[in-house]
């Protein structure tokens, strides 16, 4: 017997999953991105496993067999889909471009597979090895596979009965502790919805949702409230890989403010483009989270992770929910406010020791009218209920890569790096 090579029609699958890719980089939430990657991977990946066990089911048949085999090819493609996510969630590796290249992989290896001809070379019908014509089988084994598949990812969904993911390990430092909080998620009870989210999938920042700069933004910008020796440009931002990264480097350069910095660096924030802008995003209250890889060189580098008010383009009160100060073991945490004697409150605290450079992890607030909770990696490590320390005006979020705050860089360190996976808030 010789081997057949796949039909046209039959790569249409693996064809329909690699323009999926290439969709993830339209921005996310675009109608065309939507419409490709849905189409696919409720259809192609079950499609193509269908093409390997049974190369016969394409051929006309009687329409009841029909609609079983397109309705299996929809429920074999969420099995599919279903367990790579989970496994790209449980190595805390998720994006969707990581998983439709995922599937678009699997789904093209499905239909290169060679295949055994349908009848014999004579044109004669199929016989078993005692010459007896062969039996057409039904669907109820396929039917049973893919009713297993999908009890197997829904048990999985469901790990500890939370119905949230199993718990992840982010710092590449061991496995965590059982019982550990998830820490995409809010980690305290309640009904969340998801009202921002950025997982940086395509290849450049989404000027829909981020700045550069800060609200005081011309041509560049900096924090001249802090001794710091950066200037900030748009072209030490980058989105690729799935990450953001913000990039300090030693560059001299010329800001618009007649001042000479011997840094440039990166920011985001949800802000202005400018000060008569309007802002893109602004968050009253909700857990406000991020997955952040400190940089390696910390001294001389004040990363931050933090909200601003709106209104007044910075001042107080500011909520700082992950600061590095020319460190990458210790995370400061600490709130700003305006009392109302006209004095300022503050409060701090510090977590460590981490090696909070070796890989991702979770940063977050939990802002509610009554208490301001922090957290790493889902555990809580500092409270403030005292209501004259806590904000309720509308803020921005940002994310910067400071430099010489306290500490100049040493005179060998000429850059250094902030990552970021992922930036979500979820709100009550």
């Amino acid at each position: 017997m010789r081997l057949r090579s796949p039909e046209p029609v039959r790569l249409l699958p693996a064809v329909v999953g690699w323009a999926a890719l290439a969709a993830t980089a339209l921005p996310a939430g675009s109608a065309p991105r939507a419409a490709v990657t849905g189409a696919f991977l409720l259809t192609c990946p079950g499609t193509a496993a269908l093409l390997a066990a049974r190369p016969d089911w394409l051929r006309p048949g009687s329409r009841p067999e029909m609609f079983s085999a397109a309705a299996l090819a929809v429920a074999l493609s969420a099995a599919l889909s279903v367990l790579t996510a989970q496994a790209l969630f449980l190595g805390h590796a998720f994006t969707v471009r990581r998983a439709v290249l995922a599937l678009a992989a699997l789904t093209t290896v499905l239909v290169l597979l060679p295949r055994r001809p349908l009848a014999q070379e004579d044109g004669g019908p199929r016989t078993d090895r005692a010459g007896r014509p062969g039996r057409r089988h039904g669907w109820w084994g396929a039917w049973l596979g893919a009713a297993l598949m999908l009890g197997t990812a829904g048990c999985g969904g469901l790990a500890g009965g939370t119905g949230q993911h199993p718990p992840i390990n982010l710092s590449g430092e061991g496995p965590q502790a059982a019982g550990a909080v998830v820490t995409d998620q809010p980690p305290s009870a309640g009904s969340w919805h998801q009202a921002f989210r950025d997982d940086f999938e395509g290849s450049g920042l989404d000027r829909t949702r981020w700045v550069t700069c800060y609200d005081w933004n011309v041509r560049g910008c900096t924090n001249a409230g802090n001794p710091e020796a950066e200037w900030y440009l748009p072209g030490q931002v980058s989105v690729a890989g799935g990450a953001l990264t913000l990039t300090a480097e030693r560059r001299t350069t010329a800001g618009s403010d007649g001042r000479s910095y011997p840094w440039v660096s990166g920011m985001v924030s949800t802000g202005r483009d400018h000060w008569d802008g309007a802002p893109r995003h602004t968050f009253t209250y909700g857990y406000v989270a991020a997955a952040i890889r400190a940089p390696a060189d910390a001294v001389g580098m004040f990363p931050a992770f933090w909200l601003l008010p709106a209104a007044t383009r910075g001042g107080l009160p500011e909520l700082d929910i992950a600061e590095f100060i020319n460190s990458n073991r210790y995370v400061d945490i600490n709130l700003h406010a305006l009392l109302p004697d006209g004095t300022e409150g503050s409060v701090h605290h510090q977590v460590g020791p981490t090696d909070f450079a070796a890989g991702y992890h979770v940063f977050g607030v939990d802002w509610q009218p009554d208490s301001i909770t922090w957290y790493v990696d889902g555990e809580p490590k500092f409270k403030v209920t005292d209501h004259r320390l806590i904000p309720t005006v509308p803020m921005e979020l940002l994310i910067n890569l400071a430099v010489a705050y306290q500490q100049v860089p040493p005179s060998d360190v000429d850059s250094a790096t902030l990552a970021v996976d992922w930036v979500a808030v979820w709100q009550r």
